[in-house]
């Protein structure tokens, strides 16, 4: 009789076990903590001027060129957001005297459960810069070429949609924005319409976004504040692995402002190459890059050519530094204030938190 109430003991614990788990599977779960990070980086140098056309002797002067403040949230249900501010220190094209800060990215995404798309509203990514920064990886040494000449800008107002197939096989993005930038306002009815396709010919031993064999194609139709176009379309292909990164690409740009003869109207052309090589087993890369703006096809004696070498070295996982020269060669004479600054040489450094 005993083992027979101990027998019965052990049955109804076990009953009672079963019930809670299976009740506590059939409750609701509660949804995930909310995930917000904070991380910066900041882009610092030492610049050395090659050339003194003024007589101003060779100048030279330490800065910080930029530093970023990101604030990340991830959120239940598919939801992130971010939020980074620009710190752009005096003198800059914004202000001679005083340090500037302004926001770069804040915008809300989502991303469905399951969804190989993310929907986007705010102050967001536009789709070739960021993209392209990625591939050659060293914006510590300055702005990509579309950048640097005016035709591109990194962030804009507006909505977007990004995709992602077959692990990053095929990725893309499709925006509608102002058009202005994110420093240039608003702007007024008119928007943009942005588009970028990557697709992987081939893998190599970098799987992410950017690596392996790709074609690259992006479109951008708009239309300046006050009328007229503004149109980009870019080729670009590339090879990434963990060992090298080449690149090339041609942009043809045109750009018509209204009313007519408020400003020059111009079909321009912009090819840009580059490459990158990490040394086996060591935190050591070489980098290479050539740029050539022709701002205006139909006009002579305005072709730029920006060729930029350097060695770069890992310190750290949060700390690069780059020793690299940056010469700009004009296909006119220059004047005697472009001629001084053309030449540099760069002491650079980019490190993150």
């Amino acid at each position: 009789m005993p083992f027979s109430y101990r027998r019965a003991l052990g049955m109804t614990v076990a009953a009672i076990a079963t019930s809670t788990a299976a009740l506590a599977a059939q409750a609701p779960q509660a949804p995930p903590a909310p995930q917000v990070t904070v991380g910066g980086v900041v882009y610092g140098q030492f610049l050395y001027q090659l050339k003194d056309s003024l007589g101003l002797g060779h100048q030279n002067n330490f800065s910080v060129q930029r530093a970023y403040i990101n604030v990340i949230g991830r959120f239940a249900g598919g939801v992130q957001t971010r939020v980074t501010a620009d710190i752009l220190p005096a003198p800059s094209a914004v202000s001679a005297t005083q340090t500037v800060v302004r926001l770069k990215y804040a915008y809300a995404a989502w991303t469905p459960t399951g969804s190989a798309l993310s929907y986007k509203l705010g102050l967001l990514h536009t789709p070739w810069l960021d993209w392209e920064e990625a591939l050659w990886d060293y914006r510590m040494q300055g702005t990509m070429a579309l950048d640097r000449n005016g035709y591109a800008t990194a962030a804009d107002f507006g909505a977007g949609i990004d995709g992602k197939w077959k692990d990053d096989q095929v990725n893309g993005q499709l925006t509608v924005v102002n058009g202005e930038g994110y420093s240039g306002g608003t702007g007024d009815k008119r928007k943009d319409v942005q588009a970028r396709v990557s697709v992987r010919l081939a893998t190599t031993d970098d799987n992410s976004r950017v690596g392996g064999l790709r074609l690259t194609g992006y479109a951008g139709v708009g239309k300046y504040t006050g009328g007229g176009d503004r149109n980009r379309f870019i080729g670009m292909l590339s090879y990434r692995s963990k060992q090298f990164t080449l690149a090339g690409e041609f942009a043809a740009t045109k750009d018509t402002i209204s009313p007519v003869g408020a400003s020059p109207n111009a079909t321009g052309r912009v090819i840009s190459g580059f490459g990158v090589y990490h040394v086996p087993n060591s935190g050591v890369a070489l980098i290479a890059r050539v740029d050539v703006v022709d701002p205006n096809t139909s006009v002579s004696g305005d072709r730029l050519t920006r060729g930029i070498g350097g060695v770069s070295y890992q310190v750290s996982p949060n700390l690069r530094v780059l020793a690299d020269v940056d010469l700009l060669s004009y296909e006119g004479t220059p004047t005697p204030v472009q001629d001084a600054v053309r030449s540099r040489g760069l002491f650079q450094m980019q490190f993150t938190f």
